[in-house]
């Protein structure tokens, strides 16, 4: 026997090898049709995972390779309902409301489509099939390239496979068993998984549904009849590996929910986020270009663009200056032995531009601006009474970004960082984190966004060649984090393997108003770089002493910043964004010397104001700043002149008749001062 503890606290004794689904079904008939997958956790510690994979054991992770490919590991997990328990665990049985239960879906609804696409295109070699954040994709190795009409057929006869409810059946046979018959199908991609994510000795697990095979960790829904509402998206290239001297695969993509309902919301919701596009409102605004001639993922700032950049950079300075920051500046290019000394030239090379040979040395271009930082701080000796010192930086920086990865402004290679280090005490460390995280709340705020979900990024102690640091610094640094978001009550999901080389981190994702998230601001601790540039300070007790330094990014880059805030605001700043704040229309040629008169009070009270003196009609002239979706559009005719008014149409609620043009401006400009996003 064997207990099971349910989400109530109450225990259950079973036989050992009891299903999640028989548990279900004792419980009530209709809670066994509802539920879709199970989460256990054992009862006692585990030991240590039994996976190779470098995702094992981490539930959240279901899209990734290690998870789909590795073993199940001894810790939390998800299972199938048919999966046999075979020891003490807590049981949940998750029903279509949880988040993880349409994550499972959607890896079923993967192999509903490699089982179609086999069916139809039998010569077709697979390779991984996760699901994602929108749905969920199969990468697959076809010499012929797949057509509109193919992902058609496909998705045709993935409702076949639906129909005939086939039972999804693990099962498991020896490594070994699994690479000879992968190997002699050709299967290359599957060789590659096993061989990766698994060792000699070790049993793999396959899952079946109907004539279909995959090697899978899963888990997966009871059976394909499961997968209810589905759309077979699109097809692109990808290269095995992400090396584009391998194979050229074909990446097909989809998306799975659990109606047709919530289908049909997500594609109305695809063309909320098409009309909000950062790249397509750049353009119609005239805010930023990327030019082929000079360069992919390069950006040229227009100067609407430019003047909303400038906004921002100074507000930045302003709160950086206002917090006891420094402001300064550093080179863009220097020497490869910096480099070299900093660790980036080792640990960061491959996302950094090649050596420049010029006649005294090598020199490359920075990726970051730590190194100039902590060349500030050595210039002059420091006592503990100068600390902490607070460098920040609007600094350019150039990353090598592969080809395919660029996206307009959220993926380029060469940004402006709002960058700041700070150099401190042990004892001011949490101190300045705190600081930092408040900072960050702030600016989030300020530009509008409400919502944000924060992770910390800690490291993987089993794979040491990729960090530095002893283990005894990065688990006082991460002790040093938690207790710092533990004490402001900041609600966090801890992230093993995913921080930076020299420290954990903080990271602060926001959520726009579409719900979705963006990596933006970041605190990270960095132990290794005082300790590589010797740094020091003279303490109280007169010795020598060695500082902690914080590395923080707030906007993270002002070019993702900015894609961002357009997307956020579908173009439609607020008015203390907005490059033009109000438009002016005279309604005639007759109407111009007031028009003129009005565009001189409103730009001497600070506004940003755009007069269309054209010989155009009026609702032209009204319809163009609509258009480019400036806040205020005012008309004036012989009334206004008159009566020394304006009339005015707001953005979003239109014509709002006249007022005086007094009343006007302090309308306007309080909305500036206010920096609110409601006009």
């Amino acid at each position: 026997m064997i207990s099971i503890q349910l989400p109530d606290g109450s225990v259950r004794e079973v036989p050992r090898g009891t299903t999640p689904f028989a548990i279900a079904t004792s419980i009530s008939p209709r809670l066994a049709a509802a539920v879709v997958v199970a989460r256990v956790k054992p009862l006692k510690p585990v030991s240590a995972p039994t996976s190779e994979g470098p995702d094992a054991g981490h539930p959240d992770s279901e899209g990734s390779e290690a998870s789909m490919y590795g073993a199940a590991a001894g810790g939390e997990r998800l299972v199938d309902l048919s999966a046999p328990l075979t020891e003490d665990v807590a049981l949940e049985l998750l029903k279509e409301t949880d988040e993880a239960s349409l994550k499972v879906v959607r890896h079923s609804a993967a192999h509903v489509m490699a089982t179609a696409i086999l069916e139809l295109f039998p010569e077709t070699k697979l390779g991984h099939g996760p699901a994602t954040d929108a749905g969920f994709f199969y990468d697959v190795y076809r010499e012929t390239p797949f057509s509109e009409d193919d992902l058609a057929a496909i998705e045709k006869r993935m409702a076949d496979v639906v129909a005939r409810d086939e039972t999804f059946v693990r099962e498991e046979e020896p490594r070994e068993q699994g690479l000879a018959d992968y190997e002699k199908q050709g299967e290359f991609m599957k060789v590659h998984f096993i061989e990766r994510f698994t060792k000699p000795g070790d049993e793999i697990s396959l899952y079946k549904n109907g004539n279909f095979t995959d090697f899978c960790r899963g888990p997966h829904v009871p059976s394909t009849g499961r997968v209810k509402a589905f759309k077979v998206t699109s097809v692109a290239g990808a290269y095995w590996l992400g090396d584009e001297k391998n194979q050229q695969l074909q990446r097909i993509y989809g998306t799975a929910f659990f109606n047709s309902k919530d289908l049909e919301a997500h594609f109305k919701r695809l063309e909320e986020i098409k009309a909000r596009d950062h790249r397509v409102l750049g353009k119609q605004l005239d805010l930023f270009s990327i030019q082929e001639v000079a360069g992919a993922g390069l950006i040229f700032w227009h100067p609407k663009g430019g003047l909303i950049r400038k906004v921002m950079e100074d507000w930045m300075r302003d709160q950086c200056i206002r917090r006891g920051y420094q402001m300064v500046f550093t080179p863009h290019i220097m020497r490869r032995e910096l480099w070299k000394v900093s660790g980036h030239d080792g640990y960061y090379a491959e996302n950094m531009y090649p050596p420049m040979e010029l006649d005294d040395a090598e020199y490359r271009l920075k990726p970051m601006n730590c190194p100039g930082h902590i060349l500030i701080y050595k210039n002059s000796p420091k006592s503990y009474r100068d600390l902490p010192q607070r460098y920040a930086e609007l600094g350019n920086v150039y990353r090598y970004e592969r080809s395919g990865t660029m996206h307009g402004l959220l993926r380029v290679r060469g940004f402006t960082q709002d960058d700041a280090h700070i150099f401190c005490t042990p004892e001011q460390i949490e101190g300045e984190i705190a600081a930092c995280v408040e900072f960050a709340d702030e600016v989030l705020h300020a530009f509008g966004f409400t919502e944000f979900k924060v992770e910390l990024s800690t490291w993987d102690p089993k794979d040491t060649k990729n960090y530095v640091g002893k283990a005894e610094h990065w688990e006082g640094a991460v002790a040093s984090l938690k207790k710092v978001l533990d004490a402001k009550g900041i609600a966090y999901r801890e992230i093993p393997g995913e921080a930076a080389f020299y420290g954990p981190k903080i990271d602060i994702k926001l959520v726009d108003v579409l719900g979705r998230l963006w990596q933006l601001s970041t605190v990270q601790f960095d132990f290794n770089l005082p300790q590589r540039f010797e740094l020091e300070y003279t303490g109280e007790d007169g010795e020598k002493h060695r500082p902690v330094m914080v590395h923080r990014a707030l906007f993270g880059s002002v070019e993702r910043f900015f894609g961002v805030l357009i997307e956020h605001y579908a173009g439609a700043f607020p008015m203390w964004l907005a490059p033009v704040q109000v438009g002016l229309v005279p309604i005639s040629e007759k109407h111009l010397e007031y028009a003129n008169a009005v565009k001189a009070r409103l730009e001497a009270a600070g506004l940003r104001v755009e007069l269309d003196a054209r010989n155009e009609k009026m609702n032209a002239k009204i319809r163009e700043f609509t258009l480019q979706k400036v806040p205020f559009v005012l008309v004036m005719g012989d009334k206004e002149a008159a009566s020394e008014a304006v009339s005015v149409r707001t953005r979003g609620k239109g014509d709002e008749g006249s007022v005086s043009l007094d009343a006007f401006i302090e309308r306007a400009v309080g909305l500036v001062k206010g920096q609110g996003v409601a006009l």
